[in-house]
Order: structure tokens, then C-alpha cells, then sequence
């Protein structure tokens, strides 16, 4: 019996590492986010009242970086899933054959 990389063991392995990527992503763009910010926050008030329509744009940027976030869990977790049948079932295939 050949094992290829395209077995759905591979399938899984590679799930879970786009669903750590994306989370990674996410993470890293909600930290470069609160950075801004807290840069913003030694501004003047001049400054601060045009840089409020800024902080509405980012809010929903750290809303959709939150959904890629939990997107991502949800994707490595499935992927864990689809690992592990696959190992379950290749152990059920060797027991029977051997």
C-alpha cells in the first residue's frame, strides 16, 4: 500500500497550517492596530476630532480581524479532525490487511 502526499492525512496537516497563518495574520494586524492608536492617543484635539472618521474604519478592521481569527481556530481545528480520521482509518486498513 503507497501513501502519497496527497492523502488526506497531508490534507489535514496542511489545513491546520493555513488556519495557524491566518490567525497569525490576524493577531499581527490587530497588534499594528492598538499600536497606532496608542500612538494617536498623545494627539491634539484637532487632531484627534480628524483622526475619530480614522478610528470608525478601524473598528471594522479589527472586526473582520477578529473573524479571521476565529476562522482560522475553526480551520486548524478542523483540520486536526480530518488528520486524525485519517490516521484512525490507515490504522483500521493496516489491522485488517495484516
Amino acid at each position: 500500500m503507497e501513501i502519497s502526499g496527497s492523502s488526506a492525512f497531508y490534507a489535514g496537516l496542511s489545513t491546520i497550517q493555513s488556519g495557524q497563518n491566518r490567525v497569525d495574520q490576524a493577531a499581527s494586524q490587530i497588534a499594528n492596530t492598538t499600536v497606532e492608536r496608542s500612538a494617536t492617543s498623545q494627539s491634539s484635539e484637532a487632531q484627534v476630532d480628524r483622526l475619530r472618521s480614522v478610528d470608525r474604519s478601524q473598528q471594522t478592521d479589527l472586526a473582520s480581524n477578529m473573524v479571521d481569527m476565529s476562522q482560522g481556530k475553526i480551520q486548524a481545528e478542523l483540520g486536526v479532525k480530518v488528520a486524525k480520521a485519517s490516521d484512525e482509518m490507515l490504522g483500521t486498513l493496516i489491522n485488517t490487511f495484516a
